[in-house]
């Protein structure tokens, strides 16, 4: 009988748009049981995002374990070795754990030592660096953006990861921003310094007009081969939610070799292996192509990121994001199936962020909608 306890959050009513996230207490990552695992499992696919707190104790072992136990046949980091190309928008952000390489680094800052690491400089992705617009420089620390609304994975060859985890080493506290969406709209919502935004997929879903959910479901989503050499170049509207089209993005032929058969057509829903709920799951960046329900395939890329953004920019609404207000010892451990989540902030030179992160790629790809029959 395990004693873990999973309480939702109890958010604010200025949030009341978010039903999804959970704290979960007594439990010992270190040492889980399986009757642990059970409820823990079950409580993700429920709530989607679960937060663990006082856990600074956890080793990178004992988190990838438990990363690794939604999917025991996975084996390998969710974005494989992809992170080595010098070219993906992907390799500056990231430093691999030595004795444990399905777990990654990240944050801002030079830290001497951590996890067999020695003097790295990491560094915090900053929207200047990838957004077509920006916030003035001398408004940079009040404000800020969301840098870009993804899922963690490959999208190329290895299925997109169940789960991912994420542990505050160290967390630089005091400021507020402000996140701006910059579109036109007037939304902006208070966040803390360097939180992780997350959307529910299933909201997305929920809020779409019966015809959208008919497209939604019926309609697939074909993705760039080696995704991130492929947008290296683009820039990202200010919202975060998908790539502005310039024609930026990198020629297939100049891509690494393609293989056909690792490129990745995938159900714009995806539906939830307990509950059966349908989530509005697309990277909205990586997307290429739609193919539809009758054989159409549209090919325009300004048209194809048009109507994803039309279909995912109402479950960003500023009342549908939770940000979390990281504290050093939290482990979050996300859906990654069932939310998009952004990287949030900007952060002065000294100001020092240290986390872990693990996925494991999927031995499985997501399962779309069920066949209705008539």
């Amino acid at each position: 009988m395990s004693q873990v306890v999973v309480q939702p959050l109890a958010l604010p009513a200025a949030t009341s748009g978010i039903d999804f996230g959970a704290f979960v207490r007594n439990v010992d990552i270190e040492h889980l049981t399986d009757a642990d695992f059970d409820v823990i499992r079950d409580a993700l696919f429920t709530h989607q995002v679960l937060v663990f707190k006082d856990q600074s104790e956890v080793s990178p072992k004992a988190q990838y374990e438990l990363t690794r136990r939604f999917d025991p046949a996975a084996t390998s980091y969710g974005h494989g070795k992809t992170i080595d190309a010098k070219r993906s928008i992907l390799h500056p952000d990231l430093k691999t754990i030595p004795h444990q390489p399905q777990v990654q680094v990240i944050g801002n800052g030079f830290v001497s030592e951590f996890e067999g690491l020695k003097n790295i400089r990491l560094r915090h992705p900053h929207h200047k660096t990838f957004h077509a617009t920006t916030i003035p420089a001398d408004e940079d620390l009040d404000f800020t953006r969301f840098y870009r609304w993804h899922i963690d994975a490959a999208l190329y060859d290895l299925a997109p990861p169940v789960a991912t985890t994420l542990l505050a080493v160290k967390v630089p506290g005091g400021r507020r921003q402000i996140c701006r969406y910059d579109d036109g709209t007037g939304d902006e919502l208070e966040v803390p310094l360097g939180t992780t935004a997350f959307v529910s997929g299933y909201t997305m879903y929920d809020i779409l007009s019966d015809a959208d959910k008919e497209f939604a479901r019926s309609t697939k989503v074909e993705y760039a081969p080696h995704p991130y050499v492929w947008m290296s170049k683009a820039k990202s509207r200010p919202d975060g939610l998908g790539l502005v089209s310039q024609g930026l993005e990198i020629p297939l032929n100049d891509l690494p070799s393609i293989q056909e058969n690792k490129i990745q057509v995938l159900p714009m829903c995806w539906r939830n292996p307990v509950t059966g709920k349908l989530a509005l799951q697309v990277h909205p960046s990586a997307a290429r192509k739609l193919h539809l329900a009758d054989g159409t395939v549209i090919d325009d890329l300004a048209e194809v990121r048009e109507i994803i953004h039309r279909f995912q920019r109402p479950g960003i609404a500023p009342k549908r994001v939770y940000a979390h207000d990281w504290e050093e010892g939290d482990f979050v451990l996300f859906h990654n199936r069932g939310v998009l989540h952004s990287v949030v902030g900007a952060f002065a030179e000294d100001e020092v962020r240290l986390f872990r992160q693990c996925n494991v790629a999927a031995s499985h790809l997501p399962e779309g909608p069920e066949a209705i029959s008539v």
